[in-house]
């Protein structure tokens, strides 16, 4: 979960001061979206881990109590939306569950999308 202030030096802080039943989570997240979006740029934006390609917003994931957020426009979510069906949704965010197994191969195929869209290839 996140700090009572919300402020994280980089993802590195942002992962170590979270819970540690999800560190391992976060960290097959960050690992997917690098593998996935090879060229974006890492920080933290609006107190949690954030991407960017081409200077434009890729995606954001965030530690929650009972969930995974994960942020990739509404975009790219309607791309997606029958693989998202089963989860909580808003405007471009989904709720994942940490007592499900976390849809790695989901977020890496909607990173990727993200990375196309962003370099206008689709």
């Amino acid at each position: 979960m996140n700090t009572s202030n919300g402020i994280y030096r980089d993802v590195d802080d942002y992962i170590a001061k979270s819970s540690v039943e999800v560190r391992d989570i976060l960290n097959k997240i960050r690992a997917v979206i690098k593998t996935a979006a090879p060229n974006a740029v890492e920080s933290i934006s609006y107190g949690m881990p954030a991407y960017k390609q081409n200077g434009k917003p890729l995606v954001y994931f965030a530690a929650f109590e009972k969930h995974i957020g994960f942020y990739a426009t509404p975009q790219a979510h309607e791309e997606f939306s029958l693989a998202l069906a089963k989860y909580k949704q808003g405007k471009g965010s989904v709720q994942f569950p940490l007592g499900q197994p976390m849809p790695y191969e989901l977020i890496s195929r909607i990173t990727a999308y993200k990375v196309k869209m962003l370099d206008n290839k689709i």
